[in-house]
């Protein structure tokens, strides 16, 4: 059963509950646990599986934290280490979606999903890695999401703390593109920090 099973699902890489049902209609949930315990599937989250092969591949838990709870794209503290404007590399995979904030952990890693509001779903675009397609913030719209989450960057002092990269957003932030989504999203208190961030670090 396990092998007809994997045959038929694996170049989905991720597998939800749905799927399994539309191709075996008389499939036994229990078997996935059964199969989890073994160590033949891997529970991402709640009715939503991988194969242990794709834990090995470069760039499949980005595809993972896509595709776990959607809609939802990869930004804030992750998508700033990914672009290089912060120096620290970071491990937990952060994104926003327009669903409500929760965090996943499973063997694939640590992943945490915090809301916006729906009209500022946007700023996102796709990028290939691993012959799989990640929706990812651009540079631009992954620190307006840290600035629009985390409304305590509001003062020199606390920018400054969060140590962004000024040369590397010099060479490649595309000022126009930040205060495009900042004219759209129309929250006077974001752009007023936004253009501080922009002062201090002199772009």
């Amino acid at each position: 059963m396990f092998q007809e099973f994997k045959n038929e699902l694996f170049d989905q890489i991720v597998i939800s509950n749905h799927q399994i049902n539309l191709l075996f209609p008389d499939f036994d949930p229990r078997n996935l646990t059964r199969w989890a315990n073994r160590g033949y599937v891997v529970r991402l989250r709640k009715g939503i599986y991988t194969f242990p092969e794709y834990l090995k591949r470069e760039g499949l838990p980005l595809y993972f934290a896509n595709r776990m709870y959607r809609p939802s794209y990869i930004s804030l503290h992750y998508a700033l280490s990914f672009y290089g404007f912060i120096s620290e590399m970071i491990s937990d995979l952060t994104s926003v979606t327009t669903l409500k904030t929760t965090s996943f952990r499973n063997p694939a890693g640590y992943f945490t999903y915090q809301t916006i509001q729906p009209a500022f779903f946007m700023g996102y675009e796709p990028r290939k890695i691993s012959d799989v397609t990640i929706l990812f913030a651009t540079p631009e719209k992954a620190l307006i999401d840290l600035f629009y989450l985390y409304p305590e960057y509001n003062d020199p002092d606390e920018i400054e703390n969060l140590r962004l990269d000024g040369q590397m957003m010099l060479g490649s932030l595309h000022k126009a593109n930040l205060l495009h989504y900042l004219d759209e999203m129309k929250i006077q208190s974001l752009t007023r920090r936004i253009r501080l961030m922009l002062e201090i670090y002199e772009l």
